[in-house]
This record gives structure tokens, C-alpha cells and sequence, in this order.
């Protein structure tokens, strides 16, 4: 029998990389007065979206979910912001023009500033320190007092994540979105490239068909389909304490949402299934995410499933898998088939990124193009093998013109990493290499 849940529930399990903070008064005040502020999003917006994630289940649509590993404190502009959107509407755009499916934007953005680590702490020079955990616990700047957890960072992240949806909100409904604008939605590193000129040519394609609609007498001005986008935020639900702290219950249903993003997701390390993470999340109404990395056995899958999704909800929750380019599809494929078996109706995504990260001999944590664009390959042939659908990609990018991935059109070199090194955590694709992948994806959908 299904235990009782409440928002506090997840208190009386063991829950993985949440951070010591040496002062519980002090947490628990922060906590106290994030429970009183606004909800970042609403419960219409998360139902909303899992209607569309609905679609994606049924094979009738395709998620695209992308943006930082990290989101830094430091990096918060609106030129920032607007970039990462630019090359987003560009790979959902390629997508939607290409193969002809709806393609549902979900952004890890406005709330992506928590990581869990490999190792609590970390090691240079003979001093060991904990590790950073992302700018909602601790700094990366490597010294005893930028690494200790502080949790009014939780107070600021709330504040950058209502300023970054309000920015959003305003890009995406105010004309920024507007497919009459798809040509200004190239950015200028961009623009010189093979899969620029690419761009160019489908953007010049839409602006055709809308001269041929207004033509036929259709009145384009009037669709606000053609001006607009859902867009939608996400992250990893990571620190449970703040999660909690945003958790209302929905005036018209009487559901619980946790109201700092539309969807929240659980990563590879903390889905124990006896764990605070799959507790906590069992509860919200938000569509959900769950990482699904080698390790995991179709019964393993099965759990998950019937923890976050017993009642076979279409669009609640997403599967993101992480396998490595070597090996997903022969791990993926058993999983495929059981939950199809079960007739559990989930959205498959692939998440090409963190199963093919690798240290370069200069030092640099880096993938390479090629890996992740095989993982994607071996995700499609997985899918096509036992007849399922191929519902998305999940990928850590940025607008900006940064060396942090290797390979791509945009050939970046091992000796070009240090060239613009960024991330403030895992290396992110460049927005060419962005565009370079939604071109390959639309291939592999059409073929």
C-alpha cells in the first residue's frame, strides 16, 4: 500500500548530495522565508506542459530540452539570456520545419543552480576543500570560505530564477519569438558557418510559406501561434529543502505543485528507490524527470515508473537516459521493452552529454561532437529496433562562442579549449554546434 505523502515526507528518508551547512538555525530561517515568497510558476503552466509532453508520449511530438549545466550568478545578463533563447528557437525551429512534429521547449534555466558531485570534497595542491555544488550552495573559487555552503544563496537563486522567467516570458511572448524575426534569431558566429548558411536557407523557406499563406488570404497577423512560444523551465530537484520551501497546493485542484519550475528531474544519483529525491517528487503534480544512467535494470526502470507514474499518466513523467555513446543502445534497448511491456506511457528522451565526458591530456574536462552525436544515433536505433518512440533531446549548451566541446563543424580543437573555457561546471555545445546537432536529429527523425 502506498504510504501517505506530505510535502515533508521526504524528511524521514536518507537523501543524497544535499550540503552540510554548519548553521541549522540559519538554514531553517531561509527556508521559513522562501515558503513565504510568490511561486516562480504556476500549476497551469506545469499542466500545461504536460499536456504537450502528452503529445511527445503518443509520438506526435518531439522535446527538446536544453541550456546550462550550470547557471552562474556571475553570468546573469540579459544578453546572456537572450542568446541561450536565440539558439533554442533556432533547434526548435530546424526541427519543427524539417520533420513537421510539434517540438515542445523545455529550458534548463531560471532554477539550474544546484550539481550533484562525484566527491564531497575536492583535492589541489595537498588542500582539500567540499566541492562546489553550484552558486545556489557554494562558490567555485577554491578557498575555505567560498566553498562552505551558505543558504541565503538559496534566497539569491530565487531572485535571479524570477528574474530570468520574467525576461523569458517577455522574449518569448512580447516579439522575440516571432517567426517573422527567425532570420534575426542567427547570431553573428554563427551566421559565417556551413550550418548558418543552412539556417539561412530554411529561415528563407518560412519566410516563403508566409508570404504564401497571407497570399491565399490567411491572416497570419492574427495567429498567435506564428508570433509566440510556449516556452518552459526546468531543473534538477536537487536540494530538497528549497524544493519543498516552493511547494503549494493549487487553489483549483487541491494538488500539490512545487512551483519553482514547470519540470523538475531526478538525476542519476539520487533516484534511489528507497530515497528522499523519488519520495519528495512522487508527491508534486509537476511532470517529471528521471536520469537513467547504465547502471539501471529494467526492474530498477519499472519501479521508477510505477513510484513517479502509477496511474499511467501520459506526459507526467519523462525518461532522460545517459548511457555513452559505446553503449546505449545494447543497455537501452531491455529497458525500452519493459516499460513498453508494462504499458507504462513515458517520454524517452536522450541526454547525449554526461555518459561521454572525459578529461583532455591539457587538463580540460571536455566530450567530443562525434560521441554525442553516436549516443543520439544509438538512442534512434535503440527506439527504432523494438518500436518505439524517439521522444527527445535533453543537451547543456550556450549562446555564447565557447570552446569547451571538441569536434563539430565548428572543429574545435583539444588546443582551442583554452581559447574560451567557461563553464563554471560539465563543458556545454557552442550555439553551432547547437544548430550543427538539431540539423542531424531532424535527419534521424526523417529517416
Amino acid at each position: 500500500m502506498t504510504q501517505p505523502w506530505s510535502p515533508t515526507s521526504w524528511q524521514n528518508l536518507q537523501a543524497e548530495q544535499q550540503p552540510e551547512y554548519p548553521d541549522a538555525a540559519t538554514l531553517e530561517a531561509t527556508l521559513k522565508t522562501l515558503a513565504s515568497f510568490p511561486p516562480l510558476v504556476f500549476a497551469g503552466e506545469a499542466r500545461d506542459l504536460q499536456a504537450k509532453l502528452a503529445e511527445v508520449a503518443h509520438g506526435r511530438a518531439f522535446l527538446l530540452q536544453a541550456g546550462d549545466c550550470a547557471e552562474s550568478f556571475g553570468d546573469f545578463t540579459a544578453d546572456r539570456i537572450r542568446d541561450k533563447l536565440k539558439v533554442i528557437l533556432q533547434m526548435a525551429v530546424v526541427l519543427t520545419y524539417s520533420y513537421g512534429v510539434p517540438v515542445v521547449k523545455v529550458g534548463r534555466i531560471a532554477g539550474q543552480y544546484g550539481k550533484p558531485r562525484s566527491s564531497p570534497t575536492e583535492t589541489i595542491d595537498g588542500v582539500t576543500l567540499p566541492s562546489f555544488r553550484g552558486h545556489n550552495v557554494n562558490s567555485e573559487a577554491f578557498s575555505a570560505a567560498a566553498r562552505t555552503p551558505d543558504p541565503e544563496r538559496l534566497v539569491t537563486g530565487y531572485h535571479q530564477a524570477a528574474a530570468t522567467l520574467n525576461l523569458v516570458r517577455a522574449f518569448t511572448k512580447g516579439g522575440f519569438a516571432d517567426l517573422r524575426r527567425v532570420h534575426a534569431w542567427n547570431q553573428e558566429f554563427v551566421a559565417d558557418s556551413a550550418e548558418g548558411h543552412r539556417y539561412e536557407e530554411l529561415a528563407n523557406g518560412i519566410e516563403r510559406a508566409l508570404r504564401f499563406m497571407r497570399a491565399c488570404g490567411l491572416d497570419t497577423a492574427a495567429e498567435a501561434q506564428l508570433h509566440q512560444v510556449d516556452f518552459y523551465t526546468s531543473h534538477e530537484a536537487l536540494l530538497l529543502g528549497y524544493e519543498q520551501a516552493l511547494t503549494r497546493r493549487d487553489s483549483l485542484t487541491g494538488d500539490w505543485y512545487d512551483c519553482s519550475a514547470h519540470l523538475l528531474w531526478i538525476g542519476e544519483r539520487t533516484r534511489q528507490l528507497d530515497g528522499a529525491h523519488l519520495e519528495f517528487l512522487r508527491g508534486v503534480h509537476n511532470p517529471l524527470g528521471c536520469k537513467i544512467g547504465p547502471s539501471a535494470t529494467p526492474e530498477d526502470v519499472l519501479e521508477i515508473c510505477e513510484k513517479l507514474n502509477p496511474d499511467r499518466i501520459p506526459g507526467r513523467l519523462t525518461l532522460i537516459s545517459r548511457m555513452g555513446a559505446t553503449m546505449v543502445r545494447a543497455t537501452l534497448e531491455p529497458l525500452l521493452v519493459a516499460v513498453r511491456d508494462a504499458g507504462h506511457p513515458v517520454v524517452w528522451v536522450c541526454d547525449p552529454m554526461h555518459g561521454n565526458t572525459f578529461t583532455s591530456s591539457s587538463g580540460f574536462k571536455t566530450r567530443d561532437f562525434d560521441d554525442v552525436m553516436g549516443e543520439i544515433e544509438g538512442f534512434f536505433a535503440a527506439h527504432r529496433s523494438v518500436g518505439t518512440w524517439p521522444g527527445g533531446v535533453h543537451v547543456e549548451l550556450t549562446g555564447d562562442d565557447v570552446t569547451e566541446c571538441l569536434g563539430g563543424s565548428a572543429k574545435v580543437l583539444e588546443g582551442h579549449l583554452d581559447r574560451r573555457y567557461e563553464t563554471i561546471c560539465d563543458p556545454r555545445l557552442n550555439a553551432r554546434q547547437g544548430l550543427d546537432l538539431a540539423f542531424r536529429v531532424a535527419e534521424l527523425l526523417a529517416d
